[in-house]
């Protein structure tokens, strides 16, 4: 059977090493019954996690900054499975940038308008400190998105927003971007993978989180068909 796309991973691994907001992971995978413990030929091996629910590649649900709106288990389908532009600022890039409206403004005379329930990607180019959860994290020094572009792409009606950083926002001044985002019923994505491998159009997102009742955030598995 020919294949007719190629499949783009782009979520990092989760493990008790990786970079967090805090700082501290926090995340813990322990062995509750193990092989040596089971009787062959039925060896098992269950496990535990223990982790916060916005950590490695998530999601914020509306309900992260909005009482009584939607959580992770209400979003919608239709909108976590959609059309996926990614908008490349990594040449310009650095520790304080700020990714301006005029990055939208230049990629839609390449490309044209965003499409509506598009899932639009910021590419900084960060994920490249990921191995290394200081510099990544950066005494929260990394590339973020200016409240006038999240403010544009909601006039463009997209399904959600992401960045290859830990945030949209810095917290330096406040979360102007995720009051926007999310006060619009919309997704915010953090901590994506593998951004370079995705072109500008043309790529279909698959936003999965686990389904968590109630869930203000979520681990995702994030991944795009090219």
């Amino acid at each position: 059977m020919k294949k007719e796309f190629k499949i783009v991973d782009l979520t990092h691994s989760l493990s008790e090493d990786i970079p967090t907001w805090d700082g501290d992971c926090g995340f813990e995978l322990s062995i509750k019954v193990d092989y040596k413990d089971c009787v062959s030929p039925d060896l098992i091996r269950t496990q535990k996690i223990k982790c916060a629910a916005g950590i490695g590649t998530h999601m914020d649900a509306p309900a992260h900054f909005v009482p009584d709106a939607p959580t992770i288990d209400k979003l919608e389908l239709e909108k976590l499975i959609t059309n996926c532009v990614v908008i490349d600022v990594s040449s310009e890039a650095h520790e304080g940038y700020i990714v301006p409206l005029s990055a939208v403004e230049k990629f839609e005379k390449e490309h044209g308008m965003i499409p509506a329930n598009s899932f639009v990607i910021f590419y900084t180019g960060w994920e490249k400190h990921w191995e290394n959860r200081e510099k990544y994290h950066n005494n929260h020094m990394f590339p973020s998105i200016h409240v006038s572009t999240a403010e544009m792409l909601l006039k463009r009606d997209v399904a959600g927003l992401g960045i290859d950083t830990m945030s949209s926002d810095r917290g330096d001044e406040g979360f102007p971007v995720h009051r926007a985002i999310l006060g619009a019923g919309k997704y915010l994505v953090e901590n994506i993978a593998n951004v370079k491998q995705l072109p500008p159009t043309g790529a279909k997102s698959l936003v999965l989180p686990i389904k968590i009742k109630d869930g203000t955030e979520a681990p995702i598995r994030l991944v795009a068909l090219v």
